[in-house]
């Protein structure tokens, strides 16, 4: 959710100038720290994503988080990630400049239509699962897998590197990052449920699959304003919601690995993969190779 105030936007309208090259169409929405406007782009003279620092953020840690973002970026070279086209780490302005891509937000059509059918979240699990494959080959976690952060497109495409870091900086990180309906356990409670890493990204993209599958979340809000992270996060006790019953076996046992509260219990990207293919394909479930927890 968007926490703009008044004074914090720049409040671009349309055909005003982001920079001497960007000018923009449309806003698209943001966040505490940034905004992202559809802009046209006189470089690549066509539609680009420009995400901007806001103007009250123009500080030490906002600048070093862009910073972070554009390295991720820059590390990244897959067809389910957006692509990152240039930047501007200072200025007046400092911005990311993205590709623009075609297609609604996952979650977005979760809103509005509700469970996905097979043909739509199958083909989406199977694409993202490469990316995050992909990611441990160039040792990225992107730590914020969701709904909003997955482009239903043909292929899905995974955005939003902005907590993305190596899987070193993940294991040492100590406070909670990430978006709370949709953190594994050691992103919510770091060190007493274990490192945040790889594994944390499967966790991500399993709750996100199981929405696309049910057409709700799996688990309840917990109170945003608690201290006690177990009130704040209930996945750190609670088990998933029950998957719809007409959803195949195969597809409920693998999310329901993908949940699993042990990082080391979870399934592999490419083991998500495999599951998932053979229900795709129509053919005989595989055999899973991964434990599931009843």
């Amino acid at each position: 959710m968007s926490t703009e105030h008044r004074d914090d936007s720049w409040h671009l309208a349309e055909g005003d100038a982001i920079t001497p090259e960007l000018t923009a169409v449309k806003k698209l929405g943001g966040g505490s720290a940034y905004e992202a406007y559809l802009a046209f782009d006189e470089v690549t003279y066509g539609p680009v994503v420009v995400k901007v620092v806001r103007p009250t953020s123009l500080d030490d840690h906002t600048l070093r988080g862009l910073r972070r973002e554009v390295e991720s970026l820059a590390r990244v070279n897959h067809p389910v990630v957006v692509r990152g086209l240039r930047h501007q780490l200072d200025g007046p302005r400092p911005h990311v400049v993205l590709e623009n891509l075609d297609g609604p937000r996952l979650s977005t059509l979760v809103r509005r239509h509700g469970r996905l059918s097979e043909q739509q979240y199958l083909p989406l699990a199977i694409e993202v699962a490469s990316a995050l494959h992909y990611f441990r080959h160039v040792d990225l976690c992107h730590l914020d897998i969701k709904p909003s952060n997955v482009i239903m497109g043909a292929p899905a495409r995974l955005i939003d590197l902005s907590v993305a870091r190596s899987s070193a900086a993940a294991a040492r990180i100590t406070g909670a990052i990430g978006t709370d309906r949709y953190m594994s356990p050691e992103q919510c409670d770091p060190g007493r449920r274990g490192e945040p890493g790889h594994a944390s990204d499967v966790w991500g993209l399993g709750a996100t699959l199981f929405e696309a599958v049910a057409g709700h979340r799996a688990f309840d809000d917990g109170d945003r304003d608690a201290d006690d992270p177990v009130l704040r996060h209930p996945q750190l006790v609670d088990r998933p919601r029950a998957l719809p019953a007409q959803v195949p076996d195969q597809v409920a046992k693998t999310v329901l690995a993908m949940l699993d509260p042990e990082p080391a219990s979870r399934p592999l990207p490419h083991e998500v993969a495999g599951a998932l293919e053979p229900v795709l394909a129509g053919q005989p479930p595989a055999r899973l190779s991964f434990k599931v927890r009843h």
